[in-house]
């Protein structure tokens, strides 16, 4: 899988966000991340209408691996989307 196609969009102070880095990165997987709650104006405008497209509810971490979408910290379903199982 190309390192590009694994994108977190998070918040800086949720504890789910932070697990799911951590996991993959001891999976040594590489990856784009946004905590999105440190973005200001249009910036944060703009990655809340790719998180609402992603994720109509709009909560974290928001995770696209390749066309999947996983929301929230689900170790099982990551590794499925990794190839990792």
């Amino acid at each position: 899988m190309a390192d590009s196609d694994v994108k977190i969009y998070s918040l800086s102070t949720c504890g789910h966000c932070k697990a799911t880095k951590r996991f993959l990165n001891e999976c040594d997987v590489v990856y784009d991340f946004v905590d999105v709650d440190i973005l200001e104006g249009d910036e944060r405008k703009a990655i809340l209408e790719d998180v609402k497209q992603l994720n109509p509810k709009c909560s974290f971490p928001t995770i696209k691996i390749g066309d999947k979408v996983i929301v929230g910290y689900k170790e099982d379903e990551i590794k499925e989307a990794l190839g990792l199982l």
